[in-house]
């Protein structure tokens, strides 16, 4: 990260006076609507733990042996994470903290930069500021930078919008020398906008000015009057060379995610209202890469792309992570990552030896490690050459298991006890009814094909 670093006087002030404390088969499609209704019951009835926000000392914590997880697999995870130069990891299961490791000198006090995963907090702002109505996303740019923020015509320029710019398709050349650059200079015309995805530093950065144009306060006091303030969340916007990063410690990280995690409604105070945009914030947002939507990555999309390269790469970009999970990604490895289905905000900061703007390939590794911790399973089906993975929630149950399958295969399902009986046999059983069972672990093992995988899982009541 370069250190010319300016701040301004009042903000200084203000981060310093903190408490220092981002044509469908039938049989698949009914298992998809069932699946759908349950993981909204589910994420409706499911009572999320929301830290205070004068004492960020004070979180609840839930011990992963409560959870039913693989303890013995936390220290492999702990080892691949340190030789990844990890500085920070926090995983939060619904809200409360599961595990938490600082390496090094490290600490929870420490402060880390979010790099590209701060683009996230921006997506917040700017729904907020439509929502009071201080702009429109399809208002064009020029609008709130005037006329001439670019190289290009007047006309030109004319199309592109905010939307544009928080979906990355503004069709400026991202293949100049720097691409960060944000002087008009380095603003030119490529293609027409909406036209091209490319993942282009330059023109996000111009909605800080964007934003304190339309708001008339500065980025730092908008988002403490609109966000920090009402989560307890530290921090403070930093300029560094162009680019406009946010600082703060790992559990502000860990807060933005629970934020995001609930629809961004913290306790019983909503942040934002607007059910449009947030629902777009997470969803794919134009058809040229599909796992992009507001600032946001998303995973479990049929394709994805890259900064620096137009390649289409086919799959999700995590296959490890569940379907739903979506992420703030930044460079060496700077990640939020949520997954509603499972309860779970993942926080990984520190530095990687590659040096990328976004890092999916870490992203995908960490879940690989954090599903063994989790004693979730997944296998190749080696008689048809493809890779198969199970979802199995949440761990612990209360009154339902939820299985999901990520093909329309037929399957089984067997679930014992720790004394080995047979509770259970079932064919395409995707909703598993607990309220029979007495409270304690089993085990649950689906079929399918050549493919066994066993799980444990907890009954809490």
């Amino acid at each position: 990260m370069p250190l010319n670093i300016k701040i301004k006087q009042q903000d200084f002030q203000q981060m310093n006076g903190e408490n220092h404390q981002i044509k469908i088969p039938m049989k698949r499609l009914l298992t998809s609507i069932l699946l759908f209704f349950t993981l909204v019951a589910n994420i409706k009835g499911q009572s999320l733990y929301f830290p205070p926000l004068n004492n960020a000392l004070n979180w609840d914590t839930i011990s992963p042996s409560t959870l039913g997880w693989c303890e013995n697999k936390i220290d492999t995870l702990f080892d691949y994470l340190n030789k990844q130069d990890t500085k920070g990891f926090i995983v939060l299961k619904d809200g409360k903290i599961a595990i938490e490791k600082y390496f090094g000198t490290f600490t929870k006090d420490s402060l880390w930069y979010w790099a590209s995963a701060g683009k996230t907090i921006t997506s917040f702002l700017v729904g907020k500021a439509q929502e009071e109505k201080y702009l429109s996303i399809y208002d064009t740019t020029s609008k709130f930078l005037g006329i001439g923020w670019t190289n290009c015509t007047k006309l030109q320029e004319d199309k592109i919008n905010i939307r544009n710019q928080i979906t990355m398709t503004t069709g400026l050349d991202d293949g100049i020398t720097d691409n960060h650059c944000t002087a008009d200079s380095c603003l030119k015309f490529l293609t027409s906008s909406g036209s091209r995805w490319a993942y282009h530093n330059a023109p996000y950065t111009l909605l800080e000015k964007v934003l304190e144009n339309a708001t008339g306060t500065s980025v730092n006091n908008y988002t403490q009057l609109k966000l920090k303030s009402k989560t307890g969340i530290n921090g403070l916007w930093i300029t560094s060379g162009y680019d406009n990063v946010f600082y703060s410690k790992a559990r502000a990280m860990a807060r933005f995610g629970l934020l995001i995690q609930n629809n961004c409604v913290w306790l019983n105070d909503t942040l934002l209202y607007d059910k449009a945009y947030l629902n777009q914030m997470t969803n794919t947002s134009q058809n040229l890469n599909l796992s992009y939507g507001y600032l946001w990555w998303l995973n479990g999309k049929p394709s994805y792309m890259l900064p620096g390269t137009q390649f289409v790469f086919p799959g999700s970009y995590a296959p490890a992570a569940p379907t739903d999970m979506f992420a703030a990604l930044g460079k060496n490895g700077q990640i939020i990552s949520v997954a509603k289905s499972l309860g779970l905000v993942v926080i990984r900061i520190g530095n990687q030896l590659d040096a990328a703007d976004v890092t999916p390939k870490l992203c995908n590794n960490i879940w690989e490690k954090l599903n063994a911790v989790m004693c979730i399973s997944a296998g190749v089906n080696s008689t048809q050459g493809k890779e198969v993975r199970i979802n199995i929630y949440p761990n612990p149950a209360n009154t339902e298991l939820n299985i999901s399958m990520h093909n329309d295969e037929d399957f089984q399902v067997e679930i014992h006890d720790l004394l080995g009986e047979t509770i259970l046999k079932a064919a395409n059983k995707p909703i598993i009814d607990l309220s029979n069972y007495k409270r304690g672990v089993y085990f649950i093992t689906i079929s399918q094909g050549s493919l066994k995988i066993t799980q444990k899982f907890t009954k809490t009541l």
